[in-house]
């Protein structure tokens, strides 16, 4: 697996951080690590960007930002408005197909979702994720709402015959609502791939001697972590239901939430 699209359900749920996650693992094993962003939208020059918070969450990596457009839209739309080139699905492959080549693991990191329009002809992380032969690991929510959001993507991956290598979920809360923790049974049916991780929620403002000390622990084996999923679910699915399984209503009946 020399190359890896991250790419999340939707935008702001965790993509970086669990880029950096990945990222620190390798790092960790002896391996060479190239992260590359293909357009950073929403930041302008001279500002850090995902690359950077990368760097100081994970340490040592080569980085490669193909384009960068100041305001926070989608990839297409912003290169439009800012009167930029576009980044186009092969600029994406070859890049990380060079990358490829100097390093033992190309982290490509997409912007939004899976779908989200790169340049005008409608070119997706997809299309460079189908050049590069490359399996995709989501990003996914935690809460209501993921399972139709994963759902969708996942249908979209198999319809271009691409890999889905798992979903990991971009920020565990740390009081999980009653749907975050049913999620947790019911993600992997729905993106037909297993769930590889749970990062918790507020891991990227941790100080990165802490971040990569604890990364391991938030991915499951598949991306050289030791997280359990199953041990996991099972934890937060039982643990909080039984907690309040005999919490009187105010009319007097007991409150008895069935398991997930």
């Amino acid at each position: 697996m020399p190359v890896l699209i991250v790419s999340g359900t939707g935008t702001e749920i965790g993509k970086t951080v669990v880029t950096a996650a990945v990222a620190a693992i390798a790092l960790a094993r002896g391996l060479d690590v190239a992260v590359l962003k293909p357009a950073q939208t929403g930041v302008g020059a001279g500002r850090p960007g995902d690359v950077d918070e990368v760097i100081r969450l994970a340490g040592g990596v080569t980085t490669v930002e193909l384009a960068r457009y100041p305001e926070p839209l989608a990839p297409a739309t912003a290169a439009r408005r800012a009167g930029a080139p576009p980044v186009r699905p092969d600029d994406i492959a070859e890049t990380a197909g060079k990358l490829a080549t100097e390093h033992d693991l190309v982290l490509v990191e997409g912007a939004g979702g899976l779908l989200v329009r790169f340049d005008e002809k409608g070119g997706t992380l997809a299309d460079a994720a189908r050049l590069l032969d490359a399996p995709v690991l989501m990003v996914a929510p935690a809460g209501l709402g993921t399972l139709n959001m994963t759902a969708l993507t996942s249908e979209a991956l198999r319809a271009r015959g691409l890999a889905s290598l798992g979903v990991v979920i971009g920020s565990w809360p740390a009081v999980p609502d009653l749907a975050a923790r049913c999620n947790l049974a019911d993600l992997p049916d729905v993106a037909g791939a297993p769930l590889l991780g749970a990062v918790p929620h507020g891991a990227g403002v941790l100080t990165p001697a802490r971040f990569r000390a604890s990364a391991a622990g938030w991915l499951a084996p598949a991306l050289g972590g030791s997280w359990d999923a199953s041990r996991f679910t099972a934890d937060a699915v039982s643990g909080p239901l039984r907690a309040r399984s005999h919490v009187p209503r105010p009319n007097g009946d007991e409150f008895r939430p069935m398991s997930c």
